[in-house]
């Protein structure tokens, strides 16, 4: 049985502080990419547009770690972890994504990805052998109502119809995913892979990955040369992946995968707010409720990893 670092401390430390930021931010930053991700759908294929993303995310994590003389040469174990992480979060689960997006608001695809943190649950349980509290699986199950309430509410306006089905079932099938990519990056961290490098690494394989589906495929291969598609582009391969995906990684190596995916269930008030202002999106009462319960589901699962 694998241990995760332990997240209880008799003191604010040094570190504490470190991981508030490191939360912050990646909330800030994955809260926004939901709405960005939009301005990358219509002239482009999404997955060339993944594609893009993650290659100029790559060689920005790589001229990172030239900058500051960090080797990027991995060994065998760690390249097969880096090649675990891009196959399944940054080709499959952010098609899937994308894919979503192009049915449902982005806000919606933001909320039912909260359930990453109960999904690595059964992941690292499976994978590791290590065990939840049973308050964690009260968190997990308020998490899936919470879900469950907005979902619903997005399907009830859409009538039912497939299109709404299909884009939260690619959601969750997106959360499934990145769950078995966080298996694959604890792999790695075990391997003893440096976090800049073999983020760098994973996002390459991701991208060469996407391009050879894209190939085989035979999607188009354009570039729109408007500005809301360079610029949420830049941010997206920027902010929403070098840098989150950096300060997310450390937290998780610190704290514990389950406590920093949950991040993804502090996205959601982001996302809508961002959704209300830019999507014309209206929330009621019924969605409310159900984001209420995805973050008090977070409260009891940072009170069971400190049990």
């Amino acid at each position: 049985m694998t241990a995760e670092p332990a997240v209880n401390a008799p003191r604010v430390r040094a570190g504490d502080w470190l991981d508030l930021v490191a939360i912050a931010v990646c909330t800030l930053a994955w809260g926004t990419t939901w709405y960005a991700i939009t301005h990358q759908l219509g002239v482009v294929d999404p997955v060339v547009s993944i594609a893009y993303r993650f290659a100029f995310a790559a060689a920005l994590l790589f001229a990172w770690c030239a900058l500051r003389r960090e080797t990027l040469a991995l060994s065998r174990a760690q390249h097969l972890a880096a090649f675990g992480v891009g196959l399944f979060t940054f080709a499959i689960d952010y098609a899937f994504v994308y894919w979503a997006e192009e049915r449902v608001t982005s806000a919606v695809v933001a909320v039912v990805f909260a359930a990453l943190a109960f999904v690595n649950l059964v992941t690292f349980r499976i994978a590791f052998g290590q065990r939840a509290p049973a308050l964690a699986w009260l968190a997990a199950l308020l998490g899936v109502a919470g879900v469950a309430l907005l979902s619903w509410e997005e399907v009830a306006s859409a009538q039912m119809s497939a299109r709404a089905w299909t884009g939260i079932g690619l959601t969750l099938a997106g959360v499934t995913a990145a769950a078995v990519g966080n298996v694959y990056a604890r792999r790695g961290e075990l391997a003893g892979a440096g976090v800049a490098a073999s983020t760098g690494w994973a996002m390459a394989y991701g991208a060469a990955l996407l391009a050879l589906f894209a190939l085989v495929t035979g999607k188009a291969w354009t570039f729109e040369f408007t500005w809301p598609y360079v610029l949420s582009l830049l941010h997206l391969s920027v902010v929403g992946s070098v840098i989150a995906f950096l300060l997310y990684y450390g937290l998780a190596r610190r704290r514990g995968y389950a406590l920093a995916s949950y991040i993804s269930a502090l996205t959601p008030p982001v996302a809508m707010t961002v959704s209300a202002l830019f999507e014309n999106k209206s929330w009621g009462l019924l969605a409310l409720g159900g984001v209420a319960l995805v973050l008090l589901g977070q409260v009891l699962l940072m009170r069971a990893r400190k049990a």
